[in-house]
């Protein structure tokens, strides 16, 4: 029977009853889990997590001892325990982009020599390319209007062109690992220019890719209908890239990548759970959150100089009296950090030569004010158990947005950067050979007494 697609995605009347009965059967109260010292979210109140694992990868610091006491500290990041600012700072001052550089080190655990780094690139240039025919076959067929829904089916069907899909060797995976990060942009990138031009009515543009640019490149040359870009723009993405790229093995998405490789399935069923993952507005979808709602501040305040105007709106938001009402300013705070964000540290010292040239300095400023005042704000209204500051989203989609880069595309960035980090974390995951993830739940519900069917009522 044909029920038709609007049958198929509404929610009837009997699917809402029936999920109210589901949502009654699942809850769990709270006190539980204190009664039982569970961390849900696999954190503590104070946003330090469940030792589940040891990795070499990358480290996060957000505290440091004193005097026997742990205390929060500036925040810091090290890809296998060298400086992420250092590396950034010594390509600037080099004048050339860090990205692939990062990746090898975080694949291999060293810096690359000059050599080295050309025949890398040179790899994954070779790489850079798609199986005859998929974009006109799966890219173009039933494109999705949420790009990270494309780029993982994009990534699931590209089993299918893989002769050895299946082979967990070492080798195997890091080829797929890197043809996957080569990939990465072509495959989001053709995947939004099919939801321009089959929803939205406009052009179709495909470009073929060049070997001989950079991943940061690379996304700015095939999005853009006449693939230019300054030297400016393509240095602060490639920097951003960097900053997404990696965040120790404990964040939603690199957890699932440890996870599902631990069952030994293949690769591209890894690399689409972890895309699953960082979808999700809470790990990936933030960024958009942040420049929505600076729309709407900036919409509602009429001057975006007055400190008391914008504190004003910024508490009506954080009392659910203005933009989505969910109570939240977004872009401020982090499971991990609390005095600050490496990352939004970073992003921050370039972000002002950007809005130079793009003449949005009065809209920086609107972005320090806030970064500023928020954190009073919420320690004012809510019981805080560690401080509070700006992450790395309250930046980056501005970042994005001055370099015109469409908003469906925003997490799938941050996937074009963190593929590496998974693809890390994979590889590491199988050479220690492990156990099968599998933590414990602990089950609360009583036991009950089995009634036949004519014992149940009508």
């Amino acid at each position: 029977m044909d029920l038709g697609k609007g049958y198929y995605s509404e929610n009837t009347p009997e699917i809402v009853e029936l999920s109210n009965l589901s949502k009654e059967a699942n809850l769990i109260e709270n006190e539980l889990f204190y009664k039982y010292d569970v961390k849900r979210g696999l954190r503590d109140l104070n946003g330090k997590g469940v030792l589940t694992g040891l990795t070499r990868i990358s480290e996060i610091v957000a505290k440091k001892v004193v005097d026997g006491v742990e205390v929060p500290a500036d925040g810091e990041i090290y890809f296998r325990g060298y400086d992420v600012h250092q590396l950034i700072d010594t390509a600037v001052a080099e004048n050339r982009f860090a990205f692939e550089e990062c990746a090898y080190l975080l694949l291999f655990d060293k810096l690359p020599t000059g050599k080295e780094l050309f025949e890398f690139e040179k790899l994954l240039g070779i790489y850079k390319g798609l199986p005859p025919s998929f974009v006109r076959d799966v890219i173009m067929k039933a494109p999705s209007r949420d790009m990270m829904n494309s780029l993982a089916r994009s990534v699931l069907t590209l089993y299918s062109y893989d002769d050895y899909a299946d082979d967990v060797s070492l080798p195997n995976v890091l080829r797929q690992s890197l043809q996957l990060i080569s990939m990465f942009p072509l495959l989001a990138i053709y995947g939004y220019h099919a939801y321009n031009h089959y929803h939205e009515g406009n052009s179709l543009i495909i470009h073929p890719p060049m070997e001989e640019l950079g991943t940061a490149e690379t996304i700015l040359y095939l999005l853009r209908p006449d693939s230019k870009y300054t030297e400016l723009e393509a240095k602060l993405l490639d920097i951003c890239l960097v900053l997404h790229m990696e965040h120790g093995g404990g964040n939603n998405s690199s957890f699932t990548t440890h996870v599902v490789s631990s069952s030994m399935t293949d690769t591209y069923s890894v690399i689409a759970a972890a895309i699953g993952s960082l979808k999700g507005p809470r790990h990936g979808g933030a960024n958009i959150k942040v420049v929505h709602m600076f729309d709407d501040i900036e919409a509602n305040v009429k001057n975006w100089k007055d400190e008391d105007e914008v504190a004003a709106y910024l508490d009506k938001i954080l009392n659910k009296e203005a933009f989505d009402k969910a109570g939240l300013i977004y872009g401020i705070g982090h499971a991990i950090y609390s005095k600050s964000d490496p990352r939004a540290v970073i992003l921050k010292s370039f972000v002002e030569k950007l809005a130079v040239e793009k003449g949005r300095e009065d809209e920086l400023a609107l972005y320090e004010m806030v970064e500023r005042l928020a954190p009073k704000i919420i320690s004012g209204e809510r019981t805080m158990y560690k401080g509070v500051s700006a992450n790395v989203d309250f930046y980056s989609g501005f970042v994005y947005r001055m370099l015109d880069l469409p908003e469906e595309l925003y997490p799938t960035i941050f996937a074009m950067a963190r593929i590496v980090g998974w693809s890390a974390h994979r590889m590491e995951e199988l050479a220690n050979n492990g156990k099968i993830i599998r933590p414990a739940y602990m089950a609360i519900e009583p036991r009950k007494e089995y009634k036949p069917m004519k014992d149940r009522g009508k």
